[in-house]
């Protein structure tokens, strides 16, 4: 269904990779590895369509993503390295305003299911410039239990989360791709995460995947 062809990628003057690709069917999941700096965010970023490779192609379901525009955006949940929560709202109204925004309005008691199932049971209603690191991005992963679009891009998920967190994590991106979802992510913990089959894709001069 995602299909990338000979990606590159230069910024600053400075080429971080080239010639990148793969293919991702329903149930499968993609690491993107490499140091930082190796262009792991940016790939993440052309992914979503919100930077246009130096060369190369991205299509999804056989389509290119700049001709499908809005529409494949629609399929898509990108979690970027930042929460992009607003401090000045609550858990709660953050994951309301983030389903709405993305055309999934959702039930309160959902909205308070999925906060509780990532931890953040009494702390709903508070204002997220008071809660810690961990806490601001468990309100933002928060999204996860509640999305059912196929595509989900995560560039470090589960950064700054406790071992109950990561595991909890782990558990919505499994169950995802169980139901056919397809999962790109990067991350520098090695966490288990059940699928249909596993990829690994290294960021250098000439990338290419491999399978394991």
């Amino acid at each position: 269904m995602l299909a990338v062809s000979n990606l590159e990628c230069i910024r600053g003057g400075r080429r971080l990779f080239a010639g990148a690709g793969f293919r991702l069917g329903a149930s499968e999941l993609l690491y993107l590895q490499g140091p930082n700096g190796a262009g792991k965010t940016s790939l993440l970023r052309m992914l979503c369509g919100l930077l246009p490779p130096e060369t190369g192609e991205i299509r999804w379901r056989g389509q290119p993503i700049a001709r499908l525009g809005e529409a494949y955006r629609r399929e898509l949940c990108f979690l970027g390295h930042h929460d992009a929560i607003k401090e000045e709202l609550t858990p709660f109204e953050n994951l309301m305003l983030s389903a709405r925004l993305a055309g999934a309005p959702l039930g309160e008691d959902q909205a308070l299911g999925a906060l509780a199932r990532l931890g953040l049971a009494g702390r709903e209603d508070l204002a997220c410039r008071y809660l810690s690191r961990g806490q601001k991005r468990r309100a933002a992963l928060s999204r996860l239990a509640v999305d059912r679009r196929p595509l989900w891009l995560l560039d470090e998920p589960f950064a700054a989360l406790d071992a109950a967190a990561v595991d909890e994590v782990a558990a919505l991106i499994g169950a995802h791709l169980s139901g056919g979802g397809l999962a790109v992510l990067t991350t520098h913990q090695p966490v288990e995460i059940a699928a249909g089959a596993v990829w690994r894709l290294t960021l250098a001069d000439g990338a290419r995947p491999c399978c394991g």
